[in-house]
């Protein structure tokens, strides 16, 4: 449950913009790295600290991509804001990793937040990091709880000559960094997929009572990824549909395929929630079915006994005056009875098709 109502209390009572860390503090130090491109050219450097960005500067031609590693220093955050013109606003929402999923217009830059997934199969957890993306023209900044990400396959692309990325503005970035997050949840997906069907398997072969507890805990964790991507579609769409001078109209059509893949990912969600019900109503309706095949076979049997069990009641109530008890063979009529009214009865069975 606390993956769905996050504490805010160190933001209880506090002004307005406070700058102030909120949520679970992922890294020791703060990481700081700076990939400069064009077409020609690309660097990677590791900064140090704040300091080490004082120094930066913006040049005519090229495009810079600052990636912080670790959002719980403050001090940081609102260096970087004051260095690039960065509304509070934006800084205080970047520091506040409860975030839902929303992109946001200013006059100089565009905010977005993200939510990059990742699953453990063992566990059959999936675990959230917000992603901020502050874009410039010529410069995204991004903001990451923790070090490992989804994007190699973005710094793989601007470190190849002649790639699209090393040709594009900032915003084609951002719309690469932004399909790399959804392709991700397609992967997820696919795992969830697998699980599903070895579930499925299992709830035929062999139900137990584990098998709730699976069902229980993926149905949970499809709610969270429901949560963490239904805002997605608002964001991408608005993204697609409202004219900006950070969007660019030819990074709007890819962003178009971004919002189909969305909305293909919703349906895919939806679609294993309703697998999952009818997971339930199996795993129920199997057991049910096994709990009605042990009753009928019990009761059966119990049927067949009646009539012998009438016999031999009636033969141990050692009465004197009971004419069969001195017959020679009385002994073994009372068995040849008992025996022929066990074969009447299950003949009676088959031929009812009830066993």
């Amino acid at each position: 449950m606390s993956r769905y109502i996050k504490r805010t209390s160190k933001k209880a009572g506090a002004a307005p913009v406070t700058l102030v860390h909120v949520g679970e503090r992922k890294l020791d130090k703060t990481r700081i790295t700076l990939t400069t491109y064009d077409e020609k050219s690309t660097s990677t450097t590791a900064l140090q600290d704040a300091a080490a960005l004082s120094g930066l500067k913006r040049s005519a031609g090229k495009r810079l991509w600052l990636n912080i590693d670790g959002v719980h220093d403050a001090a940081l955050v609102e260096s970087i804001g004051k260095k690039f013109g960065i509304h509070p606003l934006t800084l205080e929402d970047v520091l506040s990793t409860r975030q839902r999923p929303k992109a946001e217009a200013f006059d100089t830059y565009l905010y977005i937040v993200l939510k990059m997934l990742k699953y453990d199969s063992g566990t059959r957890a999936i675990k959230s990091e917000q992603i901020s993306l502050i874009i410039f023209p010529d410069l995204l900044i991004s903001f990451q709880e923790s070090t490992g990400d989804v994007f190699d396959g973005v710094r793989e692309r601007i470190g190849k000559t002649g790639s699209t990325l090393r040709r594009e503005s900032c915003d084609y970035l951002a719309y690469a960094l932004t399909d790399a997050i959804v392709d991700n949840y397609f992967l997820i997906l696919e795992t969830l997929g697998q699980d599903l069907e070895s579930l499925e398997d299992e709830l035929i072969d062999s139900p137990r009572a584990e098998a709730m507890q699976t069902i229980h805990a993926l149905r949970h964790e499809l709610i969270f990824l429901r949560k963490q991507v239904w805002p997605l579609r608002e964001v991408v769409n608005r993204l697609t549909r409202e004219e900006s001078a950070i969007i660019r109209e030819p990074t709007r059509l890819f962003m178009r395929d971004v919002y189909d893949h969305t909305i293909q990912i919703i349906d895919t969600i939806e679609s294993y929630r309703d697998i999952l019900s009818g997971f339930l109503d199996l795993y129920l309706s199997i057991v049910s079915y096994r709990m009605n095949e042990v009753m009928k076979t019990l009761t059966i049997i119990a049927t067949i006994f009646i009539p012998i069990t009438f016999i031999a009641g009636v033969y141990g109530m050692n009465f004197k005056n009971m004419p069969e008890l001195d017959w020679r063979w009385g002994y073994a009529g009372v068995w040849a009875v008992m025996l022929t009214a066990v074969a009447g009865m299950v003949y009676y069975c088959k031929r009812k098709k009830w066993w």
